[in-house]
């Protein structure tokens, strides 16, 4: 498989182009990381829950990051992975998911910390399940959500407290996260993890309209 880095039109009549590379993603979880210390004070009492199932390996991106950074940070008893398959609202459109481990670090939850960490923050939902899973493993002191891409179009009062990139998107997009250890299908040097878009072409005025109102673009 082979990302384009330019736009380019696919036989499903859409354009795909890549707004993060490899090195992209790598700066934005850098960045992301001395976010998550500076906001807590240091390590104490930390730890990273990856929702299943692409924000687990960047959660243990991350954790591996922090333990670079502030070496009483130990990454391997400080990050998990929280499956949140059972708690969404639209389970039984979609009954045929299959459910991921939930891993929770030796130490627990309660009064710690905890730093949700997903791929791409859209709706809100799967935040809003992660949170009601969250409740039935412990009861932290705090909970964070740090994203790799907020794309807009919230449905639920939530917000990312770390994020990569904002990425203003028409409901018409798709956002793809790719990541070495989830999607290991090859792809173009650079661009081994990256985040793609896929847009439809403006083949008629309603997607031109979805398009051009969506926010931080201006309509022509």
């Amino acid at each position: 498989m082979s990302v384009p880095e330019h736009a380019e039109q696919t036989p499903g009549s859409t354009t795909s182009r890549v707004i993060l590379s490899t090195s992209d993603i790598d700066r934005a979880l850098s960045r992301i990381a001395h976010e998550i210390l500076e906001s807590n004070k240091g390590s104490e009492d930390l730890v990273l829950l990856g929702i299943a199932r692409r924000g687990f390996p960047l959660a243990q991106r991350l954790a591996a990051r922090l333990e670079q950074i502030d070496p009483g940070f130990t990454a391997r008893t400080a990050t998990g992975q929280l499956d949140i398959t059972m708690y969404r609202d639209d389970l039984r459109r979609h009954p045929a998911r299959t459910p991921q481990p939930t891993v929770i670090p030796d130490s627990g939850i309660d009064g710690r910390t905890v730093v949700l960490v997903d791929d791409v923050l859209f709706s809100g939902r799967t935040i809003r399940a992660a949170l009601d899973a969250l409740v039935d493993v412990g009861r932290p002191r705090v909970v964070r959500l740090a994203v790799l891409v907020d794309r807009g179009h919230r449905e639920l009062p939530i917000r990312a407290d770390h994020v990569g990139k904002n990425l203003p998107t028409s409901s018409q997009e798709k956002v793809r996260v790719l990541l070495r250890e989830s999607d290991p299908e090859p792809r173009d040097e650079g661009h081994e993890d990256c985040v793609v878009i896929d847009a439809p072409v403006a083949s008629d005025p309603d997607v031109a309209r979805d398009r051009d109102a969506a926010p931080g673009r201006t309509a022509r």
